[in-house]
């Protein structure tokens, strides 16, 4: 093999890990913003049932209200009954001192529908809350090991791209900056092996001359059909 190629081989080996860094590093951010998310849900859910339980207490108090007013007008009602002097109006007082207790009476009902109702919603609360907190430690935990692993990634590209660096210098600059050329093309890799007369990139036969070319391991050579540098490989025939 052409020293040239091994050469090629190792830095690609070191640009292929750097772009599976970088592709991981990527990933980090949308898993972190999935994470908090999923917390932020929980937590907006815990808001909603909150709502929905004030607005029933709410509703009882309303009604509450309601029958202190109508226990008022009963007051009334039978102060001025003890006012008149005529039956028709006191008759009429007590019409309307009656109408105030059936309205009270129904008042009540619908105010002890509504603690029961109450009671639930404070169940469904106290859930929310369990399942909120659950989610916000686990987010929480989960965020903290995404750190750690982005902090080891970014270390590990770092390191990776000063041995790349360092193994660039080592390459002919012509020859680099062919190779640099078809990276940035392919954005995978770029020196690859004949297999069986058939290229490793692109996977196309090759013509015989390309084939005998690389056999001859003097000189580097590009695949006719993708561009990329092909190199003999112990598994490859020759076709005829």
């Amino acid at each position: 093999m052409l020293d040239v190629i091994e050469q090629l081989l190792v830095l690609q080996d070191r640009d292929q890990k750097i772009m599976r860094l970088e592709e991981e590093l990527a990933r980090v951010e949308p898993e972190r913003n999935a994470l908090l998310g999923n917390a932020d849900s929980s937590k907006n859910a815990l808001e909603q049932a909150r709502k929905a339980a004030q607005q029933v207490e709410s509703q009882r108090k309303d009604l509450e209200l309601e029958v202190e007013s109508r226990k008022k007008q009963i007051d009334r009602y039978a102060s001025q009954q003890l006012e008149t002097r005529k039956n028709e109006e006191y008759q009429a007082l007590s019409k309307e001192i009656e109408n105030c207790k059936t309205a009270i009476e129904a008042l009540e009902d619908q105010e002890l529908e509504l603690m029961e109702a109450y009671d639930v919603k404070l169940q469904e609360v106290a859930e929310a809350d369990r399942v909120a907190k659950e989610a916000q430690a686990r987010a929480d935990e989960q965020v903290v090991k995404l750190e750690e692993r982005e902090s080891s990634q970014k270390k590990e590209k770092a390191e990776v791209e000063a041995e790349r660096a360092q193994l660039a210098t080592k390459v002919d600059e012509a020859v680099l900056s062919r190779y640099d050329r078809l990276l940035q093309r392919k954005r995978n890799k770029v020196v690859v092996g004949v297999n069986r007369g058939v290229c490793g990139g692109c996977h196309m036969s090759l013509p015989t001359q390309i084939q005998v070319q690389c056999k001859a391991q003097k000189e580097i050579v590009n695949c006719p059909n993708c561009g990329r540098i092909v190199y003999y490989t112990r598994d490859m025939e020759l076709t005829v």
